[in-house]
């Protein structure tokens, strides 16, 4: 939707006979059904004097067209000016002009961010060469006119206040500079002169007339580049039930376009792989030239999901596929051909930042597209506005007319793939009474700690070898370090323990971000993620007296949004107001510790809770005990976490054991994989579908292995072999140590040349050993059935 549009000379007219403004607030008031803001009336007039002075430029051509207060389709966006014509190949143009009236601004950490002020105070905003340049790239991906009729757009920013140009040119800023120039008050002549460069004609085709009215459809392009970002990535692999709903969302897509709106609601625990269906809907929709979006509440999983995509922090197209739930307040009808909300759970009732836009998420979403889906897990609501039900859904879905259809997904993939640990959770929490009252036979890694000292240290450890581990707490201590750097938020002075809050410098990307392992994270910056183990502190808001749960959302810190309002609550209907805080804070403490995919260690800062927790971890740790005694004679000496077979995750957390004086026969990758225990390797070691366990017995290796030693081998090794110490298998070997057909010994190849190439003549395997009657194994015949199992890594 456009609010004014003329040519350069008509607009010049207005502006010189200060009737410009009014015309916009006029347009404004008839095509968006809205009234004007005093500030942005006077924007209008500071700004388009200073745009009329920049066109005086005579070598702009008065027939150029000028638009102002373009509304991008789909979005809530408006391009402050349009210039368009044709540059000097007569090539259709448009020239995209972000005005801004900052009189200066500061460097931030972060891409495309700057702090200037804003509202009243000093804020962190997008840097207008970024805005500049998304506007163009959204039409760009979206308006099928612009692409196939070779409209040039063409980006830049006035910042017509600002004197002094240093920080808003900052290094950091020049990949979003490159691509969108920025001009400041003394650069009004190179500013015209850009314009001139671009618009040497006058806009004879009615330019922005077809922009306006262009068909809307994703472009190849994007759907490419989508596509190129999930291939190959393990992280959104789809197994199991995820696959039927990824199908039958599909199908819901298509029939959505050709009959009635249609609603999917989802349901499915934390791990059950909701986020991973949604963005490969997201990617498959849009490659099927549906406009689509991904949606949530938190912006967390937002910003982290595009980061997973890209591999870089750097804002990019895909920025426009992922929205927050209060986009779509004055949406049109059917705008979309799909909406994905993840994380539904978390939609509140109104939108805006004082909660004061629209009538419900649920319902604006259902409304502006054709197929809504709704991933939900009811059991993490955390904040006293969230509405998002499966019943609340269905009503709205209702009101609007849409089928509802519902699929769950119950396969458990995080928390070790334990559902058990999920229902004991819930019973430790007393949320609901469950079958599992006790940790035994549940293979999670599950640990309390006396001391914050001690819990960050074991995190700290788990994050050395992918950077998959955090610290995170209920929201029971102020944040101070958001306005004093240095100040320590988490504080246990007897334990001299100190933490702060996860930084403002990393935003939303906390959970991934290289540096943020020493700080904790909150709800709000970890929930739609996960981690391979988390570190749970919990405060004062929940503790355990008598063996029952007592929750208390005093406790929490005054600026935790999450129970804003509890205390008027509390006034009214005291009983109501208590059990909603009781469900928020179980829910949240719920959420935190099932953010590990392999473990989670606790630390709560009342001795009765932790008691609590410790008896179950001790439980837990009895029985492996015992399992793990009956391990000991079959791997003694062999000081790693094993487990059997049917409890190993093969080669992501476990290897297999084999013991070679049982490997007589051919020794198969099959037989590998069928060990009958498996071994979890010490962190800073990675698993990997070659390697496996062995002991090597005897003394023949004493000087490099000792006798009985666990060593991690590679199996079926390429490349050169010689001067390696490996694991062979022939007929004619008689191990002097175990009297089998292999040993582990140094590989030595005498090679003579045939027919032009070098061929083995004979191999001598040599003992590296200190001990008396070991002598070097030759073999000369029948070479090419001597196999090589294995070659040596490390003694574990």
């Amino acid at each position: 939707m456009l609010v004014y549009n003329a040519t350069k000379q008509q607009f010049i007219d207005d502006v010189r006979a200060n009737r410009i403004a009014d015309a916009i607030e006029n347009e404004v008031a008839r095509r968006l059904n809205r009234n004007s803001p005093r500030n942005e009336i006077l924007s209008w007039e500071n700004s388009l004097r200073f745009m009329m002075g920049v066109l005086l430029d005579e070598g702009i051509p008065a027939s150029a067209g000028v638009a102002i207060e373009y509304n991008i389709p789909l979005t809530n966006r408006r391009v402050d000016f349009i210039l368009t014509g044709k540059n000097h190949q007569r090539d259709d143009s448009a020239i995209i002009v972000e005005l801004k009236q900052w009189q200066s601004v500061e460097v931030t950490k972060k891409d495309a961010i700057v702090r200037t002020q804003l509202g009243g105070g000093v804020r962190e905003t997008n840097h207008p060469s970024y805005q500049a340049w998304s506007y163009g790239a959204l039409i760009e991906d979206y308006n099928e006119t612009v692409r196939s009729e070779s409209i040039r757009l063409v980006p830049c920013a006035y910042l017509h206040n600002m004197k002094q140009g240093d920080a808003i040119n900052d290094p950091f800023y020049a990949y979003h500079t490159c691509r969108a120039p920025v001009f400041i008050s003394p650069d009004a002549l190179k500013l015209s002169e850009f314009l001139s460069q671009h618009i040497k004609y006058g806009d004879s085709d009615n330019i922005m007339y077809r922009i306006e009215h262009g068909v809307i459809k994703p472009s190849k392009n994007l759907s490419d580049a989508l596509a190129s970002m999930m291939s190959g990535n393990a992280e959104f692999l789809m197994i199991d039930e995820q696959k039927l709903v990824y199908e039958t969302a599909i199908d819901m897509a298509h029939r959505a376009a050709n009959s009635g709106k249609q609603c999917l609601i989802v349901k499915g625990g934390p791990g059950t792989g909701k986020s991973v269906v949604a963005i490969n809907l997201l990617v498959e929709l849009t490659k099927r030239e549906m406009m689509t979006q991904y949606v949530s509440r938190n912006s967390a999983p937002r910003e982290v999901f595009k980061k997973r995509l890209t591999g870089t922090r750097k804002k990019t197209h895909i920025d426009n596929l992922f929205k927050g739930s209060g986009s779509y307040v004055n949406a049109e009808p059917d705008t979309f051909h799909a909406l994905i909300v993840d994380e539904a759970h978390r939609l509140n009732e109104k939108s805006g930042m004082y909660q004061n836009l629209g009538e419900s998420q649920i319902k604006e979403i259902i409304a502006a597209s054709r197929l809504s889906i709704f991933f939900i897990d009811e059991a993490q609501r955390v904040t006293l506005k969230d509405v998002g039900t499966v019943e609340e859904v269905r009503r709205r879905a209702a009101e609007c007319g849409a089928d509802v259809h519902e699929l769950e997904l119950a396969s458990q993939f995080r928390c070790n793939g334990s559902d058990g640990y999920l229902a004991w959770l819930d019973h430790a929490l007393q949320i609901r009474t469950t079958a599992n009252t006790d940790l035994e036979d549940i293979d999670y890694d599950f640990q309390v700690f006396d001391d914050p000292s001690a819990i960050r240290r074991a995190i700290l450890e788990k994050n050395r070898k992918a950077n998959k581990a955090r610290m995170v707490a209920g929201y029971c201590w102020p944040w101070a370090s958001k306005k004093d750097k240095h100040a320590m938020d988490i504080v246990f002075h007897e334990y001299g323990f100190a933490a702060q809050w996860n930084l403002s410098d990393d935003g939303m990307l906390w959970a991934i971000a290289d540096d943020s392992v020493d700080q904790v994270g909150c709800i709000h910056t970890c929930q739609g993620l996960e981690f391979d183990y988390v570190g749970v502190i919990i405060g004062e808001d929940f503790v355990i007296r008598d063996g029952r749960v007592v929750t208390d959302a005093a406790r929490r810190a005054g600026q935790d949004r999450s129970v804003h309002g509890y205390k008027t609550m509390l006034k009214n209907d005291p009983e109501y107001a208590r059990s909603q805080a009781d469900q928020i804070i179980k829910n949240t403490y719920r959420t935190l510790m099932t953010r590990g995919q392999k473990g989670c260690y606790v630390y709560a800062t009342d001795s009765e809770t932790r008691e609590y927790f410790a008896a179950y971890a001790r439980s837990q740790e009895s029985t492996e005990r015992e399992e793990a005694s009956e391990n000991t004679e079959t791997l003694h000496g062999l000081h790693l976490p094993t487990v059997t077979r049917d409890e190993a995750v093969p080669f992501e957390r476990h290897v297999p054991v084999y013991d070679l004086s049982i490997a007589a026969g051919d020794f198969s990758e099959m037989q590998i994989a069928d060990a009958e225990y498996w071994v979890e390797l010490p962190d800073f070691m990675r698993a990997s579908p070659d390697l496996f366990v062995s002991r090597v017995v005897g003394e023949s290796m004493n000087r490099r292995i000792p006798n009985g030693a666990w060593c991690l081998f590679r199996a079926n090794p390429g490349g050169t072999r010689q001067g390696k110490v490996v694991v062979v298998q022939h007929r004619a070997i008689d191990d002097p140590d175990h009297g089998g057909s292999f040993t582990v010994k140094l590989y030595q190849s005498e090679k003579v040349e045939e027919y032009g190439e070098f061929v083995n003549q004979r191999i001598v395997l040599k003992p590296q050993t200190n001990a008396f009657g070991y002598k070097d194994i030759v073999l000369e015949d029948e070479l090419e059935d001597l196999k090589v199992i294995g070659e040596f890594l490390s003694v574990l």
